[in-house]
């Protein structure tokens, strides 16, 4: 697209293969054509430059990974169906200055899905972005990502990598190791020029959502059967969110939320502070098989986290709200609050505490009850989740 034109058949073989390809052009202000070519047969590979926009009406096969560098946008458009095949060597990953948009609709989402229907049949979904984290206390302010090797951070809090709607992915987390897994969708980073909204995980290996910082938000989130945690965040995230449901399922899972400031610096800054507006956690029952579910909390608040959490429904949970580690409890009952919940059955213990050196203390001020319609109808599907998610 950089070359001159020379003549009017140039002119016309080149419009009518742009047409033809998975890629837009130019026109009306649209992105340039990519250089890349997407293979529904075998989907695969870096995307540097342009917008590339696949085809709904073909089912991609995810055969390794796509990277969308710096400068490059993937579009997704509804209706859209991903395979992914290979295990850890297939997923999507967005770098730094790469955008993804997916555009699905209730009636017609785009599924992220793999040929074997089970869970960690594929990497997932990971994003990068350019906003704060907290990994080094300020020192340096990026990182590596886990997954995919990308640099993730920055100074840049409204920074933008794309949008997404309507987005159910499922079977993904697939493991490098015991110490390096995928998650359904992993935020690294990313910025609140960032929209999501509408995006459910669906029965993967390891997390459902996991923000490592940034200042993401997000709206709708769906997070089902998924073996870990079905939310978890470290590394001073601070996003604002509304409507998030997780249930565990299938047999095997952890916590409905496990929320962390950062590892290896309780106090370093920023600190995690996100806000969660309307919220439904579903456990195994307060009496399910410690092999299978060793850590039956609905609410794991650790690691010097801050949070301010409303409208909240919990059911079937050995504990309801756990509080850990000197820094967090002090933040109890003023930064970290969960603010009108109904424990609506079988929740023993509704609240517990540990402070760093192992002792117990009492959080009972971290929570407030009262009657609470969670993410929108108890433990009941919400509204806003019919016709594109599933599990319920």
């Amino acid at each position: 697209m950089k070359k001159s034109i020379l003549n009017f058949v140039t002119v016309f073989a080149l419009s009518g293969a742009l047409l033809t390809s998975c890629s837009s052009n130019d026109d009306n202000g649209k992105k340039p054509a990519s250089s890349f070519t997407a293979d529904p047969a075998n989907f695969q590979g870096k995307i540097t430059d342009g917008e590339v926009i696949l085809d709904a009406t073909k089912t991609y096969k995810l055969t390794g990974g796509i990277k969308v560098e710096n400068g490059a946008t993937l579009t997704i458009p509804a209706g859209t169906v991903i395979e992914g095949t290979g295990g850890t060597a297939s997923y999507i990953a967005v770098a730094q200055g790469g955008k993804i948009n997916v555009n699905g609709t209730a009636a017609k989402p785009v599924i992220m899905t793999a040929t074997t229907k089970a869970a960690g049949k594929w990497g997932g979904l990971v994003i990068c972005g350019k906003a704060p984290i907290n990994r080094d206390n300020g020192k340096t302010t990026t990182a590596t990502s886990e997954v995919a090797e990308l640099t993730y951070g920055g100074t840049v809090a409204n920074d933008n990598s794309g949008s997404i709607k309507y987005l159910r992915i499922e079977y993904a987390g697939a493991a490098f190791n015991t110490e390096k897994e995928f998650n359904g969708l992993s935020f690294f980073g990313v910025g609140s020029g960032t929209i999501v909204e509408n995006v459910q995980a669906y029965y993967g290996a390891d997390d459902g959502f996991e923000f490592f910082g940034g200042t993401v938000n997000t709206k709708n989130l769906i997070s089902i059967g998924n073996e870990d945690d079905q939310f978890d965040w470290t590394e001073g995230w601070s996003g604002t969110n509304e409507n998030w449901y997780g249930k565990l399922d299938f047999g095997k899972g952890n916590r409905g939320i496990e929320a962390d400031n950062f590892e290896f610096g309780y106090a370093f800054a920023p600190i995690s502070n996100p806000t969660i507006t309307n919220l439904t956690l579903v456990g195994p029952g307060s009496t399910a098989a410690v092999a299978n579910f060793a850590e039956n909390q609905a609410i794991k608040l650790r690691r010097g986290t801050k949070a301010k959490i409303t409208n909240v429904v919990v059911s079937a949970w050995a504990t309801g709200v756990d509080v850990e580690n000197d820094e967090t409890i002090a933040f109890v009952g003023t930064d970290l609050k969960v603010s009108n919940i109904l424990f609506l059955a079988d929740v023993p213990t509704k609240t517990k505490g540990k402070k760093t050196d192992g002792t117990s203390a009492s959080v009972t001020a971290v929570i407030t009850e009262s009657a609470a319609t969670g993410a929108g109808n108890g433990i009941a599907q919400p509204t806003w989740a019919a016709g594109w998610s599933v599990g319920f």
